[in-house]
Protein backbone atom coordinates (compact mmCIF):
# COMPACT_ATOMS: atom_id res chain seq x y z
CA UNK A 1 0.00 0.00 0.00
CA UNK A 2 1.34 3.45 -0.88
CA UNK A 3 2.25 5.97 1.83
CA UNK A 4 -0.03 8.47 0.10
CA UNK A 5 -3.08 6.26 0.62
CA UNK A 6 -2.29 5.45 4.25
CA UNK A 7 -1.66 9.14 5.03
CA UNK A 8 -4.93 10.05 3.32
CA UNK A 9 -6.85 7.50 5.44
CA UNK A 10 -5.29 8.91 8.61
CA UNK A 11 -6.20 12.47 7.56
CA UNK A 12 -9.79 11.55 6.77
CA UNK A 13 -10.17 9.83 10.12
CA UNK A 14 -8.78 12.83 12.02
CA UNK A 15 -11.12 15.19 10.18
CA UNK A 16 -14.16 13.03 10.93
CA UNK A 17 -13.33 12.93 14.65
CA UNK A 18 -12.67 16.70 14.78
CA UNK A 19 -15.97 17.51 13.09
CA UNK A 20 -17.82 15.16 15.44
CA UNK A 21 -16.56 16.82 18.63
CA UNK A 22 -18.66 19.79 19.72
CA UNK A 23 -16.80 22.79 21.23
CA UNK A 24 -18.89 22.69 24.41
CA UNK A 25 -17.56 19.19 25.16
CA UNK A 26 -14.03 20.58 25.59
CA UNK A 27 -14.99 23.74 27.46
CA UNK A 28 -15.16 26.18 24.53
CA UNK A 29 -18.12 28.47 25.14
CA UNK A 30 -17.64 31.05 22.37
CA UNK A 31 -19.15 29.25 19.38
CA UNK A 32 -20.11 32.28 17.32
CA UNK A 33 -19.16 32.68 13.66
CA UNK A 34 -18.32 29.01 13.06
CA UNK A 35 -18.68 27.89 9.47
CA UNK A 36 -17.87 24.22 9.97
CA UNK A 37 -19.12 21.57 12.41
CA UNK A 38 -17.06 20.56 15.41
CA UNK A 39 -13.72 21.96 16.44
CA UNK A 40 -11.37 24.10 14.40
CA UNK A 41 -7.96 22.76 13.47
CA UNK A 42 -6.20 25.37 15.58
CA UNK A 43 -8.22 24.31 18.62
CA UNK A 44 -7.19 20.68 18.23
CA UNK A 45 -3.56 21.70 17.66
CA UNK A 46 -3.58 23.85 20.80
CA UNK A 47 -5.03 21.09 22.97
CA UNK A 48 -2.59 18.55 21.49
CA UNK A 49 0.37 20.88 22.03
CA UNK A 50 1.47 20.82 18.38
CA UNK A 51 1.61 23.49 15.69
CA UNK A 52 -1.43 24.26 13.55
CA UNK A 53 0.69 23.68 10.45
CA UNK A 54 1.72 20.19 11.57
CA UNK A 55 -1.84 19.19 12.45
CA UNK A 56 -3.07 20.60 9.13
CA UNK A 57 -0.50 18.49 7.29
CA UNK A 58 -1.80 15.39 9.07
CA UNK A 59 -5.39 16.11 8.05
CA UNK A 60 -4.32 16.90 4.49
CA UNK A 61 -2.64 13.50 4.19
CA UNK A 62 0.91 14.82 3.93
CA UNK A 63 3.62 12.20 4.31
CA UNK A 64 4.64 13.07 7.87
CA UNK A 65 5.51 10.57 10.59
CA UNK A 66 3.93 11.55 13.91
CA UNK A 67 5.38 10.04 17.06
CA UNK A 68 3.23 7.97 19.39
CA UNK A 69 3.32 10.81 21.93
CA UNK A 70 1.87 13.21 19.34
CA UNK A 71 -0.83 10.70 18.44
CA UNK A 72 -1.65 10.19 22.11
CA UNK A 73 -1.97 13.97 22.55
CA UNK A 74 -4.21 14.25 19.49
CA UNK A 75 -6.30 11.35 20.76
CA UNK A 76 -6.78 13.07 24.11
CA UNK A 77 -7.69 16.36 22.40
CA UNK A 78 -10.26 14.63 20.18
CA UNK A 79 -11.67 12.52 23.05
CA UNK A 80 -10.98 9.29 21.20
CA UNK A 81 -12.02 6.04 22.86
CA UNK A 82 -9.59 3.12 23.09
CA UNK A 83 -10.60 1.57 19.74
CA UNK A 84 -10.33 4.92 17.97
CA UNK A 85 -6.92 5.71 19.48
CA UNK A 86 -5.56 2.28 18.53
CA UNK A 87 -6.96 2.79 15.04
CA UNK A 88 -5.18 6.14 14.76
CA UNK A 89 -1.89 4.55 15.83
CA UNK A 90 -2.46 1.64 13.42
CA UNK A 91 -2.99 4.04 10.52
CA UNK A 92 0.28 5.80 11.25
CA UNK A 93 2.10 2.44 11.14
CA UNK A 94 -0.04 0.67 8.59
CA UNK A 95 2.82 -0.22 6.24
CA UNK A 96 4.85 -1.97 8.91
CA UNK A 97 1.75 -3.64 10.31
CA UNK A 98 0.91 -5.17 6.96
CA UNK A 99 4.44 -6.39 6.45
CA UNK A 100 4.32 -8.06 9.87
CA UNK A 101 1.03 -9.74 9.02
CA UNK A 102 2.64 -11.27 5.94
CA UNK A 103 -0.60 -12.77 4.70
CA UNK A 104 -0.88 -14.03 1.13
CA UNK A 105 -4.28 -12.64 0.13
CA UNK A 106 -4.20 -14.52 -3.18
CA UNK A 107 -4.10 -17.88 -1.46
CA UNK A 108 -7.41 -19.73 -1.79
CA UNK A 109 -9.03 -20.75 1.46
CA UNK A 110 -9.51 -24.47 2.02
CA UNK A 111 -13.29 -24.49 2.45
CA UNK A 112 -13.30 -28.22 3.21
CA UNK A 113 -11.11 -27.80 6.28
CA UNK A 114 -13.10 -24.74 7.40
CA UNK A 115 -16.37 -26.68 7.19
CA UNK A 116 -14.83 -29.58 9.09
CA UNK A 117 -13.94 -27.18 11.89
CA UNK A 118 -17.28 -25.39 12.27
CA UNK A 119 -19.31 -28.59 12.02
CA UNK A 120 -17.70 -29.89 15.21
CA UNK A 121 -19.66 -27.36 17.27
CA UNK A 122 -23.28 -27.64 18.36
CA UNK A 123 -23.63 -23.89 18.82
CA UNK A 124 -24.09 -21.47 15.90
CA UNK A 125 -20.70 -21.04 14.24
CA UNK A 126 -19.44 -19.54 10.99
CA UNK A 127 -16.20 -18.22 9.51
CA UNK A 128 -15.85 -14.91 7.67
CA UNK A 129 -12.96 -13.03 6.11
CA UNK A 130 -12.10 -9.34 6.42
CA UNK A 131 -14.57 -8.43 3.66
CA UNK A 132 -17.28 -10.14 5.80
CA UNK A 133 -17.77 -12.93 3.22
CA UNK A 134 -19.16 -16.06 4.91
CA UNK A 135 -16.84 -18.93 4.00
CA UNK A 136 -18.19 -21.77 6.15
CA UNK A 137 -21.02 -22.35 8.62
CA UNK A 138 -22.80 -25.11 10.52
CA UNK A 139 -26.42 -26.19 10.78
CA UNK A 140 -27.02 -24.30 14.02
CA UNK A 141 -25.97 -21.05 12.33
CA UNK A 142 -28.52 -21.70 9.58
CA UNK A 143 -31.27 -22.30 12.15
CA UNK A 144 -30.54 -19.32 14.39
CA UNK A 145 -28.80 -16.68 12.25
CA UNK A 146 -29.44 -17.07 8.51
CA UNK A 147 -29.80 -19.71 5.81
CA UNK A 148 -26.37 -18.94 4.40
CA UNK A 149 -26.65 -21.65 1.78
CA UNK A 150 -29.61 -19.85 0.17
CA UNK A 151 -27.51 -16.77 -0.65
CA UNK A 152 -25.60 -16.53 -3.95
CA UNK A 153 -21.86 -16.49 -3.28
CA UNK A 154 -21.51 -12.88 -4.45
CA UNK A 155 -24.15 -11.79 -1.91
CA UNK A 156 -23.12 -14.08 0.95
CA UNK A 157 -21.40 -11.55 3.19
CA UNK A 158 -22.51 -10.53 6.65
CA UNK A 159 -23.07 -6.83 6.04
CA UNK A 160 -25.40 -7.57 3.12
CA UNK A 161 -27.23 -10.35 4.96
CA UNK A 162 -27.78 -8.19 8.06
CA UNK A 163 -29.64 -5.63 5.96
CA UNK A 164 -31.42 -7.91 3.49
CA UNK A 165 -32.43 -11.01 5.46
CA UNK A 166 -36.08 -10.76 6.54
CA UNK A 167 -35.50 -13.49 9.12
CA UNK A 168 -32.82 -11.40 10.85
CA UNK A 169 -34.98 -8.30 10.57
CA UNK A 170 -37.90 -10.00 12.31
CA UNK A 171 -36.04 -12.18 14.84
CA UNK A 172 -32.81 -10.39 15.84
CA UNK A 173 -33.74 -7.99 18.62
CA UNK A 174 -30.43 -6.10 18.66
CA UNK A 175 -30.05 -6.00 14.86
CA UNK A 176 -29.45 -2.25 14.67
CA UNK A 177 -26.76 -2.35 17.32
CA UNK A 178 -25.06 -5.30 15.61
CA UNK A 179 -25.16 -3.55 12.22
CA UNK A 180 -23.53 -0.44 13.71
CA UNK A 181 -20.80 -2.56 15.30
CA UNK A 182 -20.18 -4.61 12.14
CA UNK A 183 -19.99 -1.49 9.98
CA UNK A 184 -17.46 0.07 12.35
CA UNK A 185 -15.33 -3.10 12.26
CA UNK A 186 -15.38 -3.12 8.44
CA UNK A 187 -14.59 0.61 8.34
CA UNK A 188 -11.45 -0.09 10.38
CA UNK A 189 -10.43 -2.82 7.92
CA UNK A 190 -10.93 -0.51 4.93
CA UNK A 191 -8.96 2.32 6.53
CA UNK A 192 -6.05 -0.06 7.09
CA UNK A 193 -6.23 -1.20 3.45
CA UNK A 194 -7.34 1.96 1.59
CA UNK A 195 -6.29 0.72 -1.85
CA UNK A 196 -7.70 -2.83 -1.55
CA UNK A 197 -10.02 -3.19 -4.57
CA UNK A 198 -12.37 -5.78 -3.04
CA UNK A 199 -12.93 -3.73 0.11
CA UNK A 200 -13.47 -0.53 -1.87
CA UNK A 201 -15.94 -2.25 -4.20
CA UNK A 202 -17.85 -3.81 -1.29
CA UNK A 203 -18.11 -0.55 0.63
CA UNK A 204 -19.26 1.29 -2.49
CA UNK A 205 -21.85 -1.37 -3.29
CA UNK A 206 -23.28 -1.27 0.24
CA UNK A 207 -23.40 2.54 0.25
CA UNK A 208 -25.32 2.48 -3.02
CA UNK A 209 -27.78 -0.21 -1.91
CA UNK A 210 -28.55 0.68 1.71
CA UNK A 211 -29.05 4.28 2.87
CA UNK A 212 -28.69 3.14 6.49
CA UNK A 213 -25.25 1.68 5.75
CA UNK A 214 -24.21 4.85 3.91
CA UNK A 215 -25.16 6.99 6.91
CA UNK A 216 -23.20 4.73 9.27
CA UNK A 217 -20.24 4.64 6.88
CA UNK A 218 -20.05 8.42 6.68
CA UNK A 219 -19.88 8.63 10.48
CA UNK A 220 -16.44 6.98 10.20
CA UNK A 221 -16.83 5.07 13.48
CA UNK A 222 -14.29 2.28 14.01
CA UNK A 223 -14.30 -0.75 16.29
CA UNK A 224 -12.01 -3.67 16.98
CA UNK A 225 -13.52 -7.14 17.09
CA UNK A 226 -14.59 -8.13 20.58
CA UNK A 227 -17.14 -10.28 22.38
CA UNK A 228 -20.60 -8.97 21.49
CA UNK A 229 -24.08 -10.36 21.92
CA UNK A 230 -26.79 -11.66 19.62
CA UNK A 231 -30.37 -11.63 20.89
CA UNK A 232 -33.05 -13.47 18.93
CA UNK A 233 -36.78 -13.97 19.38
CA UNK A 234 -37.09 -17.41 17.81
CA UNK A 235 -40.59 -18.56 16.78
CA UNK A 236 -40.12 -22.00 18.36
CA UNK A 237 -37.53 -21.59 21.12
CA UNK A 238 -38.52 -18.12 22.31
CA UNK A 239 -35.92 -15.64 23.53
CA UNK A 240 -32.35 -16.74 22.79
CA UNK A 241 -29.39 -14.68 23.92
CA UNK A 242 -25.82 -15.48 22.89
CA UNK A 243 -22.32 -14.25 23.47
CA UNK A 244 -20.74 -13.81 20.03
CA UNK A 245 -17.03 -14.61 20.17
CA UNK A 246 -14.60 -13.87 17.34
CA UNK A 247 -11.38 -15.89 17.05
CA UNK A 248 -8.67 -15.89 14.41
CA UNK A 249 -8.34 -19.07 12.34
CA UNK A 250 -4.96 -20.84 12.39
CA UNK A 251 -3.19 -17.59 13.16
CA UNK A 252 -4.56 -15.87 10.06
CA UNK A 253 -5.72 -12.36 11.12
CA UNK A 254 -7.91 -12.01 8.01
CA UNK A 255 -10.13 -14.99 8.96
CA UNK A 256 -12.58 -14.72 11.86
CA UNK A 257 -14.40 -17.61 13.51
CA UNK A 258 -17.68 -16.45 15.06
CA UNK A 259 -19.04 -18.71 17.76
CA UNK A 260 -22.39 -18.00 19.44
CA UNK A 261 -22.53 -19.49 22.94
CA UNK A 262 -25.64 -19.22 25.17
CA UNK A 263 -25.31 -16.76 28.03
CA UNK A 264 -25.10 -18.05 31.57
CA UNK A 265 -27.17 -16.06 34.00
CA UNK A 266 -25.28 -16.33 37.30
CA UNK A 267 -25.16 -12.55 37.59
CA UNK A 268 -28.18 -11.68 35.46
CA UNK A 269 -31.92 -11.79 35.88
CA UNK A 270 -32.84 -15.37 34.90
CA UNK A 271 -36.20 -14.14 33.62
CA UNK A 272 -34.52 -12.25 30.74
CA UNK A 273 -33.84 -15.47 28.85
CA UNK A 274 -33.52 -19.18 29.43
CA UNK A 275 -29.94 -20.28 28.72
CA UNK A 276 -30.81 -23.92 29.41
CA UNK A 277 -33.61 -23.81 26.88
CA UNK A 278 -31.26 -22.21 24.36
CA UNK A 279 -28.77 -25.04 24.72
CA UNK A 280 -31.46 -27.71 24.59
CA UNK A 281 -33.07 -26.31 21.45
CA UNK A 282 -29.77 -25.96 19.58
CA UNK A 283 -28.31 -29.33 20.53
CA UNK A 284 -31.48 -31.24 19.79
CA UNK A 285 -32.37 -29.53 16.50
Amino acid sequence: MSNDNSSKALGQFLKSRRERLQPEKVGITDVSRRRTPGLRREEVAYMANISVTYYTWLEQGRDVKPSQDILQNIGTALRLDRDELMHLIDLSEVGSLQSRENIDEDEEEDSTSLYAAVEQLNYPSFIVNDSTEVLAWNRAAEVIVSDFNAWPKEERFILNIMFADKKIESQMINRDEFISYSTAVFRRVCDRHPDHPEYLERAGWLCGKYTEFKALWERHDVKRKRITCGIFQHPEAGLLEFQAHSLSVDGNPTLHWSIYTPYTYTNKDPDTADAGASRKYITEY
